[in-house]
């Protein structure tokens, strides 16, 4: 099978345009073309009014010469060109690998790679241990997943409730205003990611497709397929719901045990050979002790508390840049209309997004951060005292606003320096701030641009209604953040409308503020085997460890930490 890339269509082409290019593309009769399949479809917007789909295609060609293999399988490329002498059409002879010798020279036709995933083992017959994850967000669901496809019946350890359980909770805090400090958009089954977008791509590279093993993994869970060949894939909060419980239910039909309302405590550590440390188990908040020797910490970015356990463990962790900003707020009509132009509007393509960089005067760099077409902003705190935004969006994508986090990079050298757990501090002061700017009930402070822009307090809502609940208080945002990064933001908004037409909109509404874009730690980990560099049996994974920003590269991370525990697991058999 070849894979033929970077084939653009029309927006409105119909679907045997799609079998055309292909017969055009390769110089071939449509008897040679067995099918094809969409492997990836993206969307070239640059000239808004001449948009263009982008197709990567898995292409099968009719067998030849006597149902030849294709080049690659044994078969030199060579013996299925025409001979000299032959009068017959070129395309009665061509088979996938006359086809691959004709292009060799062009990076867009290759053969299709192998896109399946390949377990790394399997569990041996009597293994009387058991591997233990603590966390249930992307990266804990897929590590506990994995182990338990390949047998190894782990426990998942998550510290809030299951996600019904947990979304009553999280509704709780925006529609009344109260906090439950062990399960909210933080804590909880799934992860902060099922109150998201629900992005499911990633600039990872991923040269053993292990994000497609997350994707079709979702897909049995219930996700819509079309996520295995969109672009820019994404599920939304509800239907993330339904997918999470599927996927429990299948890591306990395989023997995995979960248990819910299970804080971590503390990490049990033994002093072995060499003064080398070694997990031997963990403590849950009600005192239960349970023992294990290989230990997954996938707790998400803000799980401070369990940061502040690892640094008195003695565990090694470091700061690790950042970035912190507010929401801002468009009508999404505005963004539709900057990036697609007179296709605004086209079911096709639905609510636009944007992603923008400007690098500031005062030498700091401004970008847009998760941003959520038709969505809306959400409180996001898991301490009480302290305001959190967040952007969220249904599968519809169909809100009246489109929001973004608009954040300033920051690092531990030049904005936060004082230990491993400077960041994490740094990131409570600006919280409990906007805590106090906000009137001291979770409503966050909010501005419009053009008054942030012109240095003057807000005082009543345009166009734009803000999304935000439990509410929004009109203030001055100036003192919200510190002073580099206002100033970097207001030089960016109308850099940003050079770009988006109509961002520095003066009825546009800023909310503050977004901190929680990455973990402010990383728990170091060696390279080769995924365990902490100074504590073995303990396996650092995803956003919160300093490994991942997003829910598809904190799965994928969450499969390697799987394969490597798995591996780690069987020696450990094999030795005793």
């Amino acid at each position: 099978m070849l894979r033929l890339t970077e084939i653009k269509l029309p927006l409105t082409h119909a679907e045997g345009e799609i079998r055309a290019a292909i017969l055009k593309r390769l110089g071939i009769g449509d008897d040679d073309l067995v099918g094809y399949a969409v492997f990836k479809r993206g969307v070239d917007a640059r000239k808004p009014n001449a948009i263009l789909f982008t197709y990567t295609l898995d292409v099968e060609l009719r067998a030849r010469h006597g149902g030849a293999k294709p080049a690659g399988a044994g078969v030199p490329a060579s013996h299925l060109l025409p001979q000299p002498g032959l009068t017959a059409n070129v395309s009665e002879v061509r088979d996938e690998a006359a086809i691959l010798a004709q292009f060799n020279n062009d990076p867009h036709i290759r053969i299709s790679p192998d896109t399946r995933y390949h377990f790394v083992a399997h569990a041996p017959q009597n293994l009387t241990s058991r591997p233990i994850v603590i966390g249930m967000g992307p990266a804990g669901l897929f590590a506990g997943l994995l182990l338990a496809q390949m047998g190894f019946r782990p426990l998942i350890l998550e510290r809030g409730k299951e996600v019904r359980e947990r979304t009553k909770d999280t509704f709780g805090l925006w529609r009344q205003g109260v906090l439950n400090p062990e399960s909210n958009v933080q804590f909880g089954e799934g992860g902060a990611g099922t109150f998201s977008d629900g992005k499911l791509y990633s600039q990872i590279k991923d040269p053993r497709y292990l994000g497609r093993k997350v994707l079709e993994e979702f897909v049995k869970a219930g996700a819509p397929a079309e996520i295995l060949y969109e672009s820019h894939p994404h599920i939304g909060t509800f239907r993330l719901v339904g997918m999470v419980e599927q996927m429990r239910e299948t890591i306990q039909a395989l023997g995995g045990e979960i248990r819910f309302s299970s804080r971590v405590d503390d990490i049990e550590i033994s002093n072995g050979p060499n003064d080398i440390k070694h997990v031997t188990g963990v403590k849950l908040a009600n005192g239960e002790f349970i023992a294990t020797r290989h230990l997954v910490l996938a707790v998400g970015h803000s799980a401070r508390d369990t940061f502040e356990m690892v640094h008195k463990r003695g565990i090694y962790i470091e700061a690790k840049p950042f970035s912190i900003g507010f929401r801002i707020e468009h009508p999404q009509s505005l963004i539709d209309a900057a990036r697609y132009g007179k296709n605004a509007g086209n079911p096709l393509l639905g609510a636009a997004d944007y992603k923008l960089v400007h690098h500031a005067g005062n030498g700091r760099s401004v970008y847009s951060f998760c941003m959520c077409p038709g969505g809306t902003v959400v409180a996001a705190t898991s301490e009480i005292g302290r305001v959190v935004t967040n952007g969220m969006s249904q599968y519809s994508r169909n809100e009246r606003n489109a929001n973004s986090g608009i954040v300033v990079g920051i690092t531990p050298e030049q904005d936060y320096p004082g230990g491993p757990l400077a960041g994490m501090e740094f990131q409570r002061r600006w919280e409990s701030h906007a805590f106090e700017l906000g009137g001291k009930n979770y409503r966050a402070p909010g501005q419009l641009v053009g008054d942030f822009i012109a240095g003057r307090p807000s005082t009543k809502f345009g166009v734009v209604q803000p999304s935000y609940t439990p509410g929004v208080h009109l203030t001055d945002l100036s003192s919200a953040l510190p002073d580099y990064a206002i100033a970097a933001i207001r030089e960016a908004l109308p850099a940003f409308a050079r770009q988006i037409r109509g961002f520095d909109l003066a009825d546009a509404v800023l909310t503050g503020v977004e901190t929680r874009t990455s973990s402010p730690i990383r728990i170091k980990r060696n390279k080769d085997d995924y365990q902490s560099i100074n504590t073995r049996g303990l396996y650092p994974s995803g956003e919160g460890a300093g490994y991942a920003g997003g829910i598809l590269s904190a799965a994928v991370d969450g499969i390697e930490v799987a394969e490597a525990v798995a591996l780690s697991m069987i020696r450990t058999k094999n030795q005793r």
